[in-house]
């Protein structure tokens, strides 16, 4: 059975649209991910996704790998 949790990271280096563009399609094309949505004016990023497959580092490393840092965030 699938165990889908959301979980919200914030990155403060969105400089433009193509910035959240680049997240959005890493994280949305990752096995394990239902859904990742990026805020470029908050640099809020919620990703619904299965803790079986994707951990929260595994999030973070996508980020990185695409030039941007990302940390958990409760808000």
């Amino acid at each position: 059975m699938e165990s889908l949790t959301k979980t919200i990271l914030r990155s403060d280096e969105l400089s433009c649209p193509s910035c959240v563009s680049n997240i959005e399609s890493t994280l949305n094309n990752m096995d394990g991910i239902e859904q990742a949505k990026v805020h470029f004016n908050t640099g809020r990023i919620e990703v619904e996704h299965n803790t079986d497959t994707v951990s929260e580092q595994d999030l973070i490393e996508a980020i990185q790998n695409t030039g941007y840092e990302a940390k958990v965030s409760q808000f």
